[in-house]
């Protein structure tokens, strides 16, 4: 967890909605010198804080609605902090909780110090990495089809179709199989969708490519350079992790992709572990496939992990080699170096 410790002249604190925020400016010694609701736009923003531009740090609950505000304030050259949401439990462990209280708050965590930062992702490839996460999310509604048509025909008890559906080839005459006219039509429906959304997947992801290339084509093809890691994973290291420099240490970087399990104790006593859903879910996904597609081809992969799931067992075997490539890719991007197999595999 990393604080914001840079003392100001004064703190703003926002409770920020899509169309409103709450503004609290504090100074240095804690008194309120500015307390308001207005618009959530540019121009009311900045006229509010003008008396206050001097040395002004303006921070903000990582919600989705603080990019504007974080390009205005990276425009205007006043210092911008994104506050982790789940680590900011003051502002919901009050008994009683409005914008007024939560703006406060935040402007108080803020000058003392306590502030738990969130990661500001830089503008220029914040969309794509929107965008790619958004091709994700069309993919799994893919494959929801494509599961829907699998189930059907089981439903029925007719026989396996025996063709990847996936390809669009291996499509035709398969809404036929079914004798009911509305099952037809559903699956039908479900043909079609899958018609449109290949072509589209397939632009998406020629387009996010481009970008890539364009951000940061070294990276993108040391990632590639791992066994396991194809096109699509290794566009999402890339702009999930973006800079491996924001990370002080490797374990920070597994805790961040929720490959380690934080350990809960007290007075030497171990109660379990927390925080599991702490951290960037899109990089857990990513290492999980890839731990499973590395043993794929690989047969000096497959022996390690046959070690592993002697002494731990297949589920946590898999789960540490995930770890390990998780330090891996983060030893190569800090060296700028590609995959070593000899040293990955002798490496403890």
């Amino acid at each position: 967890m990393r604080f914001y410790t840079k003392q100001h002249l004064f703190y703003c604190g926002i409770d920020l909605h899509a169309r409103t925020m709450y503004l609290c400016i504090l100074d240095r010694d804690g008194e309120i010198v500015l307390h308001r609701n207005m618009k959530a736009a540019p121009e009311p923003f900045l006229k509010a804080i003008a008396p206050y531009r001097e040395d002004l740090v303006v921070c903000v609950e990582c919600i989705f609605t603080w990019y504007w505000l974080a390009d205005l304030c990276a425009q205007a050259g006043i210092p911008f902090v994104l506050g982790h949401a789940l680590y900011m439990k003051a502002i919901h462990g009050g008994k009683a909780k409005n914008d007024t209280i939560d703006a406060q708050k935040i402007a108080v965590l803020l000058r003392g110090g306590m502030l738990p930062q969130a990661y500001v992702y830089p503008a220029n490839m914040r969309a794509t990495r929107d965008l790619l996460r958004r091709r994700m999310y069309l993919t799994r509604k893919r494959a929801e089809l494509l599961a829907h048509i699998q189930n059907t025909n089981s439903q029925y008890n007719l026989p396996e179709i025996g063709k990847k559906l996936a390809d669009k080839a291996n499509r035709a005459g398969v809404a036929e199989r079914f004798p009911d006219p509305a099952v037809q039509k559903s699956m039908a429906v479900d043909l079609t969708l899958l018609g449109s959304y290949d072509p589209l997947l397939s632009d998406l992801e020629l387009h996010i490519v481009k970008a890539a290339k364009q951000h940061d084509a070294n990276t993108l093809y040391l990632l590639q350079t791992v066994p396991g890691i194809g096109k699509i994973l290794s566009l999402v290291l890339l702009y999930e992790i973006h800079d491996i420099r924001r990370f002080p240490s490797v374990q920070d970087f597994l805790s961040y992709s929720r490959l380690v399990k934080c350990a809960r104790e007290s007075a030497g006593k171990r109660y379990g572990t927390a925080g599991a859903k702490m951290g960037n879910a899109y990089l857990k996904w990513a290492f999980s496939e890839a731990a499973v597609l590395f043993l794929r081809d690989n047969p000096a992969g497959q022996k390690y992990v046959t070690k592993l799931e002697k002494k731990h067992g297949q589920g946590k075997a898999l789960t540490l080699l995930a770890q390990k490539l998780g330090r891996a890719v983060y030893d190569m991007l800090k060296r700028q170096q590609a995959f070593d197999m000899h040293k990955f595999l002798q490496a403890s």
